[in-house]
């Protein structure tokens, strides 16, 4: 049985932006946004609360894309 990791958590748009480039190379990810999970119930959340969920067993595939990733955001 897979089991998933967080390997991000930020914006959703960062996160989106992210799970994108995962999906491009192959890597399926998961998003948890609290903050919109909340919207949707009536009540809400504050801050970067969403993150970004891969398979363990994608990690070493999904570490090059991420650091790639990282430094691209930080500039």
């Amino acid at each position: 049985m897979n089991e998933h990791i967080k390997i991000y958590t930020g914006s959703s748009i960062l996160v989106n932006r992210l799970a994108e480039l995962l999906t491009q190379s192959g890597i399926p990810s998961i998003i948890k946004d609290e903050k919109e999970s909340g919207r949707l119930a009536g009540f809400g959340t504050l801050g970067d609360t969403c993150e970004l969920f891969i398979f363990k067993s994608d990690k070493d595939k999904a570490l090059p894309l991420l650091t790639d990733f990282k430094k691209e955001i930080s500039k």
